[in-house]
């Protein structure tokens, strides 16, 4: 087993392989950007290096100083987490050569599987069905534009190095399609050093399903069953759940199947995700494949009972999986809400700033990944995203109250954040009757409806005017020149919040 592992990422992810390092007795190495200074992966980590200023082209995505990094600090191996290098084929490949053990499959099997045009090609010849699209990639939009005419309007544009989100448009005719391929483009280069794209027919209102995979080196391969991830916003995914409501067990079989052997197919290794889209009458079609872990992998491991992180640390070190298909046993319902620095008002434009108060949700049945505290900066220089809450009930209907429950306690002050939208979308009829598709908050769920509950919740003005007389009454004591006479104490106000809180 390693001695000391680096992890190349920061926020929520690194906090979590940090985490599972400490539980496992392997030390573990932080980088950090000179923003991130005051982060707490940088805290928590048993030690921690600088890699270079906040831009992630400097500092995250840079190979060269995580892995001069790597060797100074003395770690054997390097967990990627998700984003930034961990689907980086040239990066799993130097980290071989400089005899540092990658947490991940190898570059061979990423360069295949993380690119999504040798992917699709990949898919094809195993028999996977796949969606109508580009069998070639595409590097100018002038080719792109002769492709997209072939495969038929809509489109859906993608980078091929893409994940998160990023990099994918969707065109609905000749009249948008420049600006959106381009723009699809400028955003794949900026976060994966990558002009690849290809193309893909867009299929109306559908289903994302996705199927959690873990494997070894010795070629054990064992599935632990799908997420649902059809609420998203840009493309990128805001709630996940598992079970899915809407799949059907015969076709849970059928995408199970193809999932386990297209990896055995190709010798996959580590942790892997296959997505899918599905159609409302249960056809479904092969996606893409990330090749690391997801951020939803909570969703997975309190329904499993399995350490993915653990698990992938195992395989990497050259040990089997310590179990079967027929060992994994499934139990309940969970699903996770993204907490994302983001005004949902305001077509979840970022919220950079600093949180100056945060009340984290506790209780039963309850998870919260997050690296975010009370006085830590949000910057705009890296994803919104400041937490993962994961609630677990015994069905379907459990775990949404759960959930409920965890986000009316949940505060944050100081930004804008995602929550009062998760809130509302849990009270939302199609969500609860399992009835949603990609195209959910555009054309399911009430905007009009969150804006009057953020401007009428009394829970958050209570909050938000203690925060403010306290931070007056600091100041004033501050401009003092003798001892201040403080008024009524911090802790008075948090009972009467606390009061208020429970009567809402």
């Amino acid at each position: 087993m390693f001695r000391k592992i680096l992890i190349a990422n920061r926020g929520e992810i690194a906090v979590r392989i940090i985490r599972a390092c400490r539980e496992m007795g392997i030390q573990s190495v932080a980088v950090y950007s000179e923003a991130d200074r005051d982060s707490l992966h940088t805290l928590l980590a048993d030690e921690a290096i600088c890699i270079g200023p906040a831009p992630s082209t400097k500092s995250y995505l840079n190979m060269e100083q995580i892995l001069a990094a790597t060797v100074a600090m003395g770690a054997e191996a390097i967990h990627p987490g998700f984003g930034f290098l961990s689907e980086n084929a040239k990066f799993a490949e130097l980290c071989a050569k400089c005899n540092i053990a990658f947490i991940g499959p190898s570059a061979e099997i990423i360069h295949r599987m993380g690119n999504k045009s040798e992917a699709r090609k990949t898919m094809m010849e195993a028999g996977v069905p796949v969606v109508p699209g580009s069998k070639t990639p595409v590097y100018t939009v002038e080719e792109a534009r002769k492709m997209a005419e072939e495969i038929g309007y809509p489109v859906m544009i993608k980078a091929s190095s893409g994940g998160g989100g990023k990099g994918m448009r969707i065109s609905r005719g000749p009249e948008d399609f420049d600006a959106n391929f381009q723009n699809a483009q400028m955003e794949s280069i900026k976060g994966f050093s990558d002009d690849t794209m290809y193309l893909e027919r867009y299929v109306e209102r559908p289903r994302h399903i996705e199927f959690q995979i873990l494997a070894d080196k010795y070629g054990n391969v064992v599935h632990l069953g799908e997420r649902e991830c059809s609420i998203q916003r840009r493309n990128q995914k805001v709630i996940e759940e598992s079970p899915s409501p809407f799949v059907k067990d015969e076709t849970r079989k059928k995408m199970l199947k193809v999932a386990v052997e297209a990896c055995k197919r190709i010798g996959y290794y580590s942790a892997g995700t296959l997505e899918f889209m599905m159609d409302k009458d249960q056809n479904f079609y092969f996606l893409e494949m990330n090749t690391r872990l997801q951020v939803e992998h909570p969703v997975t491991e309190e329904c499993t009972g399995v350490d993915l992180v653990r698990d992938m640390i195992t395989v990497a070190a050259g040990n089997p999986l310590p179990y079967k298909q027929e060992d994994i046993k499934f139990s309940g319902a969970a699903i996770e809400c993204r907490i994302y620095a983001e005004d949902p008002e305001n077509n979840f434009m970022p919220s950079p700033g600093v949180i100056t108060v945060r009340e984290a949700p506790e209780g039963r049945n309850l998870r919260l990944d997050s690296a975010a505290y009370a006085g830590f900066e949000v910057s705009l220089h890296y994803d919104p995203m400041i937490a993962k809450l994961c609630c677990w009930g015994r069905t379907r209907e459990s775990a949404i109250s759960n959930m409920a429950r965890a986000l009316r306690e949940y505060k944050i002050l100081g930004i804008k954040t995602t929550i009062p939208f998760h809130q509302r979308v849990l009270k939302n009829a199609a969500f609860l009757e399992g009835k949603y598709d990609t195209t959910f908050i555009d054309t399911r769920f009430d905007k009009e409806d969150l804006k009057r509950r953020q401007n009428t919740d009394p829970t958050v003005a209570v909050i938000a005017a203690t925060v403010r007389h306290y931070e007056r009454e600091k100041e004033a004591a501050s401009r003092a020149t003798t001892l201040p006479v403080v008024g009524e104490s911090l802790w008075k106000y948090y009972g009467k919040l606390q009061m208020t809180a429970n009567n809402y």
